[in-house]
């Protein structure tokens, strides 16, 4: 269904399906203050392929520019000449990621429409547009823009250009944040320097050859957990920005470059790309394309859960701190969750333990929670002070003794009860490591 939809600032988008808002909501969370005409606009820039058509406003006369543009190397100025240099450059590079012949000729054309920038931290939008049978798109930037937001804005458009290409219908492929996210984070980690050309004022001189891709991915999964599935496919607005201290990008790095290392794991990503306009969302797309790696759902979560031990393994890093261990089991051993004291009242955010999940949950969702902090002790007891590090294990021992190989049957009502009661009384050893280390803790702290 075609929609026409309005912005705040007034800007008219027609021919905007559904799926594209969404898009463009999940990629870029804030949309960017451009106009609806160009002022001044200079004669368009062309890539050396014709795919890519800059189009900008008279740059020179704009507003200052904010000192991001001077002191953060992090930013770039976008140059019309040089920005067309980059977006070429940025499809090669996914190319080669996918596995695709740099011969195979492009269909849609990517308009990259520049306005001057007022702020540091504003965001971007990709719009598709069908028009005589051919997805075409306009990727909305400011004059200065974060290498990151950047490179996701390319590496979004190249891939819808590629979901789209025999797409015949009204509706734009939806594309996975994850898959986007951990492709752009892959390309600034492997060739950033060369691929994202600026000004000389703002270009970055070193270039890293043979580097570890996920190096800094590292420090950030050692410091905080690796996450799901589940998280990386349901991200917000604060993940997307970077505001969880990397995590989620770190995360869908990490998702992204273990994917292409499985057999035919290129062709899987091809494949599922190309599926994306006949299904409903990317997950059927997803699932098919990678049915032979993963029969079941639970298959992925496995293999997930053993590629992030394996990544955690390899760099382990540091211990942590008596009370930063305390405070990682802390956050382990919780379980979030919505709660309301009434059927008519608002939910509001809560925290149990595992015992809590056992006791009240079906099995099916047990398992769920279960599996992931089971995920989640393992990496930790890798860093865990000595005071924290045998508990760590306990703890891991006894869910994965409640789960066992059971096949999806429910333990027994007893294996429960009894596994609770081995939950409580590591719980109480835990208070009492925490009452040593720090006697003024609450003793109805853990309660």
């Amino acid at each position: 269904m075609i929609q026409t939809l309005k912005r705040c600032s007034g800007l008219t988008l027609e021919r905007l399906t559904a799926s594209t808002l969404l898009l463009s909501v999940l990629f870029f969370p804030a949309v960017a203050p451009a106009q609806a005409t160009l002022p001044g606009a200079v004669a368009p820039r062309r890539s050396v392929s014709g795919q890519f058509i800059v189009i900008s406003a008279n740059l020179i006369s704009s507003p200052a520019r904010p000192p991001a543009a001077v002191t953060n190397a992090g930013f770039v100025r976008l140059d019309p000449a040089l920005l067309a240099v980059s977006a070429e450059r940025v499809k090669q590079s996914l190319w080669r990621q996918l596995g695709i012949d740099p011969m195979t000729p492009w269909r849609g054309r990517v308009f990259l429409a520049l306005y001057p920038a007022t702020s540091p931290d504003e965001n971007v939008t990709i719009i598709s547009t069908r028009f005589a049978g051919v997805w075409n798109y306009r990727v909305e930037l400011p004059a200065l823009v974060s290498r990151t937001r950047l490179t996701r804005a390319l590496t979004g458009a190249v891939l819808l250009e590629l979901a789209n290409r025999d797409n015949s219908g009204d509706r734009s492929a939806e594309l996975p944040a994850w898959l986007t996210e951990g492709l752009a984070q892959q390309l600034l980690a492997t060739g950033a320097p060369e691929i994202i050309m600026s000004p000389p004022e703002n270009q970055i001189m070193v270039v890293e050859r043979g580097m570890d891709a996920l190096a800094k991915a590292r420090p950030v999964l050692h410091d905080h957990s690796a996450l799901t599935f589940e998280q990386l496919s349901w991200p917000d607005d604060a993940q997307l920005n970077g505001d969880d201290d990397g995590v989620y990008r770190a995360s869908a790095q990490l998702f992204v470059s273990d994917l292409l290392e499985l057999n035919d794991g290129a062709a899987n990503m091809r494949a599922m790309l190309q599926m994306l306009p006949r299904c409903y969302n990317w997950q059927t797309a997803f699932r098919a394309a990678f049915a032979a790696d993963f029969p079941r759902p639970i298959d992925l979560e496995k293999w997930w859960a053993l590629q992030v031990v394996s990544f955690a393994a390899h760099g382990a890093g540091p211990l942590w701190t008596p009370d930063a261990s305390r405070d990682k089991l802390d956050e382990v051993l919780s379980v979030p969750v919505e709660m309301r004291s009434a059927p008519t009242n608002l939910p509001v955010r809560a925290a149990i333990s595992l015992q809590a999940v056992i006791r009240n949950f079906d099995f099916d969702r047990q398992k769920i929670v279960l599996q992931t902090k089971l995920r989640d002790l393992q990496l930790a007891q890798w860093r865990m002070a000595p005071q924290f590090a045998g508990l760590t294990g306990a703890y891991y021992r006894t869910i994965a003794d409640y789960l066992g190989r059971r096949n999806g049957v429910a333990p027994s009502k007893k294996k429960a009860a009894s596994t609770a009661e081995k939950l409580d009384a590591l719980d109480a050893q835990r208070r009492a490591v925490e009452t040593a280390i720090q006697p003024d803790i609450p003793a109805n702290k853990l309660q």
